[in-house]
């Protein structure tokens, strides 16, 4: 049995349920559910978000990437758990799909999260997203019109399937767990990896049961 820290992220369209899920599953592995947005990026975020440059904006999450990933390699040295909501992957999956042309070649020595792909029916995953009280951003409402070519785009990176319809979160997070990680922290560093364009504060929710993100 590996001794090393597990590290794990949660991607996955939105309404897929990884909000729900994220801190959740932190709770349940002991681990630092860490904002894979640094707060003080916040003030530029959302000038970012204001306009309208799909490489402009595709480079200031990755910047947001790359800094936060200091910290996620301090906490795995030192034996913390970690859990993201999103990392490389849903970076480079959103704006690939979005019209980006810029290549990307990450570093090998990225540490390597164990990724669960959260997937939803698409009639569920739309009554979820009606359900929720925070407004819609333009970059959200383009992203959904994409939204075939975001799920394409995530096959690049490996992951496990989780599919999250018909399910509440703590069905969801019980087939998380029942998922063999051994073996995996070791191969961190081999290949790509997962990623989250935007870390907020908590999204308010109107119903209860079925998981939403």
């Amino acid at each position: 049995m590996s001794d090393s820290p597990l590290f794990e992220c949660l991607e996955g369209l939105r309404g897929t349920g990884k909000s729900t899920i994220a801190p959740m599953l932190a709770t349940a592995r002991r681990a630092i559910l860490v904002p894979t947005v640094p707060l003080f990026y916040q003030p530029l975020r959302r000038e970012v978000d204001r306009r309208g440059n799909t490489e402009a904006r595709m480079c200031f999450y990755l910047s947001a990437l790359f800094t936060v990933t200091d910290e996620i390699q301090r906490l795995l040295a030192e034996g913390t758990p970690v859990v993201v909501e999103s990392y490389f992957a849903r970076c480079l999956a959103n704006h690939q799909a979005l019209g980006s042309s810029l290549g990307v070649r990450l570093p090998p020595n990225l540490p390597r999260p164990v990724t669960y792909q959260l997937t939803c029916g698409k009639g569920e995953r739309e009554r979820r997203l009606v359900g929720r009280i925070k407004p819609v951003s333009r970059w959200d409402a383009l992203a959904e019109e994409v939204a075939d070519g975001v799920a394409d785009a995530y096959a690049q990176f490996p992951t496990h399937h989780v599919d999250t319809t018909r399910l509440d979160p703590a069905e969801v997070l019980q087939r998380i767990l029942a998922i063999d990680t051994q073996g995996a922290h070791h191969r961190a560093n081999a290949e790509l990896v997962g990623a989250h364009p935007h870390v907020l504060p908590p999204v308010p929710r109107r119903a209860e049961g079925a998981c939403r993100s």
